[in-house]
């Protein structure tokens, strides 16, 4: 069994997450990065190929793709051909991609927000235009698309839709009926779908199951390209491996030719440390999944004391996203670090007045930041009303 609750010092390892907040008394749980140890299974392959002593240019391990195609149709019943693959080096580079290998400059791209930041940047970055629409909150603070706006955006400049599932930061798991929409509003359209799933191991609800857009028809999948990676599900972003399923040969060759002279060769220790993620690391996985989706409920049930904050059900990830617009600060995010509480900034993410919580440590350090967040709140309120930490 793994111990989830073990210490694990990250000051002064030179750690995005924790290097924000150097030499003070904040807590950071922003950034998309657990403060777990990476599974035994991945160390053990790294500690195997260091052993090796030499780091010269390498090609992914001959196993590493059947190893891949298995967990793909293990875990998502999706029958997925070698050719399809793409290696990256990263998940953001397969967004940035994807808009520029679809359309023209001045053509549009679609997303749905909130959501993960590059998807509002990279549009830009490739000459195209950004196009939004909100999600729908329903009263039990459950987002769902808003179809209406949907149809009423699009136009024939619309080439991409940049497609969350599970949706980052809402942790929204889309259904099987969802999907059919989706793909049945982007082939009405003609539109190509970039799906970012990377969160797809992350399913927190027993009653919920990822299911890739590309794998409900082989129409579907010739319009699609699916960013998918173990980073997020086996704790190990900064080893930079990601890749695209894309299974029309045209719109995979355009991907290709935008990565020439530009996209980098996967690192070699990527390659083995994903390859022992996918083929061993399912044990590991699954004790995560109860211990993150005890941290969750841990979170839920805190926040339900506090009237001036409302949390959307993370049905998936390990990211809370919070409505914070009943606090009487306008800026959130500033607002928990004066507490001692370092979160992502909803602005960042098309919603000013919200903030993400990253909910994947240990808990002992997730109750601190709670009994932070309490005070400050109540601190800041004009009401007598208490907010036990119950």
């Amino acid at each position: 069994m793994t111990d989830f609750d073990t210490f694990v010092d990250r000051r002064n390892t030179d750690s995005v997450k924790w290097d924000r907040y150097r030499d003070t008394d904040i807590i950071p749980l922003w950034v998309a990065d657990m403060d777990f140890p990476a599974p035994p299974v991945v160390r053990d392959a790294l500690q195997s190929r260091i052993r090796h002593d030499i780091f010269g240019y390498g090609n992914a391990p001959r196993t590493l793709l059947p190893t891949i195609l298995g967990h793909l149709n293990d875990q998502h019943r999706w029958v997925v051909q070698p050719e399809w693959l793409v290696w990256l080096p990263g998940l953001v580079t397969g967004i940035n991609l994807a808009c520029r290998s679809v359309g023209s400059p001045g053509d549009a791209v679609l997303t749905i927000t909130p959501v993960y930041p590059p998807f509002l940047s990279a549009p830009g970055l490739a000459m195209r235009q950004l196009v939004t629409v909100p999600l729908s909150q329903e009263s039990d603070l459950r987002y769902t698309i808003d179809w209406v706006a949907l149809e009423r955006i699009v136009t024939p400049q619309t080439r991409l839709l940049l497609f969350c599932n599970p949706h980052n930061p809402v942790g929204r798991v889309y259904s099987r009926t969802d999907l059919e929409r989706v793909g049945q509003f982007c082939e009405t359209h003609d539109l190509v779908i970039c799906a970012d799933e990377i969160h797809a191991g992350l399913i927190l609800d027993g009653d919920k199951t990822h299911i890739s857009i590309a794998s409900l028809s082989p129409a579907l999948a010739q319009r699609t390209i699916t960013l998918l990676a173990p980073s997020k599900t086996f704790n190990i972003p900064g080893l930079g491996f990601s890749f695209a399923v894309i299974p029309n040969p045209d719109l995979r060759a355009r991907f290709r030719a935008q990565m020439k002279g530009i996209v980098p060769d996967v690192n070699i220790l990527a390659y083995y440390a994903a390859e022992a993620a996918y083929r061993e690391g399912e044990p590991w996985r699954q004790e995560l999944i109860a211990y993150l989706r005890g941290n969750r409920d841990r979170v839920a049930h805190v926040l339900k004391t506090v009237p001036e904050l409302q949390i959307a059900s993370a049905e998936a990830t390990y990211l809370a996203w919070i409505d914070a617009r009943g606090l009487p600060s306008g800026n959130p995010q500033r607002f928990f670090e004066r507490a001692g509480i370092g979160l992502s900034d909803g602005a960042d993410f098309g919603a000013p007045g919200f903030v993400r919580l990253n909910f994947g440590c240990r808990r002992t350090l997730l109750e601190d930041a709670l009994t932070r967040l309490v005070r400050a709140v109540r601190r800041s309120s004009d009401s007598s009303v208490q907010h036990p930490l119950a």
